[in-house]
């Protein structure tokens, strides 16, 4: 049986910035192309059956600076809609919203086709995903490469949490985190590895 390893995008200005970072298409940094390229090591030493991105740029350049051929863009690897909090920071959110947490409050509607998500829309794309790789890990391990919200999301319904509760996993750029079973039951085998 494989296992799932998530893989963080490398650093943006954005993520730098602690922006929200959704739809906004931005490129890695200079630091965020080498931090790619540095998780090749880690993840040459593994076989992998499928290897999915998310659809966005970040994501998608940071799989090949970190060696990997042949993945597949999956739109439910996407991040989190931040609606209309997109590129603002949590600090600036709090001057209106003092007390405001993303993971129980959600966000306003953003432009037209950027409604925002609730943790719970998140997680059912993150079930989703789930369940298209479930098939794929008796062949050997799954690798997403997707964004620090979204993987959250997923790492707490990979362990049969609330969406809610990716609220407990920090997850940095240009980590490896490694999810697996022990006993037949879901565990977090390894948590923002990084060479």
């Amino acid at each position: 049986m494989g296992d799932l390893l998530l893989v963080r995008h490398g650093e943006t200005e954005w993520s730098v910035s602690g922006q929200h970072t959704s739809f906004t298409d931005l490129p890695l940094t200079e630091r965020g192309e080498q931090q790619a390229k540095s998780l090749a090591p880690l993840l040459s030493q593994r076989t992998y059956a499928l290897a999915l991105t998310s659809p966005l740029g970040r994501a998608v350049r940071t799989a090949e600076l970190a060696g990997l051929a042949g993945t597949t863009a999956d739109p439910d690897l996407h991040e989190w809609d931040y609606g209309g909090y997109e590129g603002i920071t949590s600090v600036e959110i709090h001057r209106t919203r003092p007390g405001w947490d993303l993971w129980t409050d959600g966000v306003p509607p953003g432009p037209e086709g950027h409604p925002g998500e609730s943790p719970d829309e998140i997680g059912r794309r993150a079930d989703r995903v789930l369940s298209r790789v479930a098939g794929v890990l008796p062949d050997g391990d799954v690798i997403l490469v997707a964004h620090g919200h979204f993987l959250r999301v997923l790492t707490a319904r990979y362990l049969g949490l609330p969406a809610s509760d990716g609220r407990l996993f920090q997850l940095a750029t240009a980590t490896v985190s490694r999810l697996s079973t022990e006993h037949d039951r879901p565990v977090i085998a390894e948590w923002n590895t990084r060479p």
